[in-house]
């Protein structure tokens, strides 16, 4: 097998192998640039939020406190699995977002009240597309979870092989030279506009 041929074959199958996650990125972009398109979808008067508890609790918080194991702590006390996000926006408010790909719930300490609220998120599909093309990171520790931001990079690997070997084999083609390099400068240039200009 010559170099050539390998650069072909890694090219295709590296294409059909990425399929899933170019679909993927390509289809939850849509829910980001347009979103209220989408909010007029599920414009139905159903709430986005539906409360699944509110009972009394009391845990202390200290200033300076490892706000993720606290948060931790709370996910288990509420019976709520999932990756999270522990949050404090003042002083008498903890929150812990918790979510999966089909399902997401807040959970709302009032250390002034000493009450626990947990609200549930109703399911709808761009909020799932979206947390699919944001979902990433080491720092949740759970088996798939650290699993898929491994997934993750290894697929971001695999976007700049298969973008230098369809360089590659441009190159190597010197007939479709010059079709490749308006292609490739009007898609840098156009790329440079917008660097530039937003």
């Amino acid at each position: 097998m010559t170099f050539n041929h390998f650069v072909r074959r890694l090219h295709l199958y590296l294409a059909l192998s990425l399929l899933p996650w170019f679909f993927v990125y390509g289809a939850s972009s849509l829910p980001f640039s347009h979103p209220s398109w989408f909010n007029s979808i599920y414009d139905d008067g159903v709430p986005l939020w539906k409360l699944r508890f509110a009972r009394p609790y009391e845990r202390a918080v200290p200033a300076g406190a490892d706000l993720r194991a606290i948060g931790a702590e709370i996910m288990k006390d509420a019976g709520v699995e999932g990756s999270f996000g522990t949050y404090r926006p003042n002083d008498r408010e903890l929150h812990v977002y918790v979510h999966t790909f089909w399902r997401a719930t807040q959970i709302k300490y009032f250390l002034d009240r000493k009450e626990l609220r947990a609200e549930d998120r109703r399911f709808r599909w761009d909020h799932f597309l979206t947390g699919m093309h944001a979902r990433g990171g080491f720092e949740n520790r759970q088996p798939l979870a650290f699993g898929w931001s491994i997934v993750v990079d290894v697929v971001c690997i695999g976007f700049l092989a298969w973008i230098a070997s369809g360089i590659y084999m441009w190159w190597q083609i010197p007939s479709t030279r010059s079709w490749g390099w308006l292609a490739l400068g009007g898609g840098a240039a156009l790329f440079a506009f917008f660097l530039l200009r937003l």
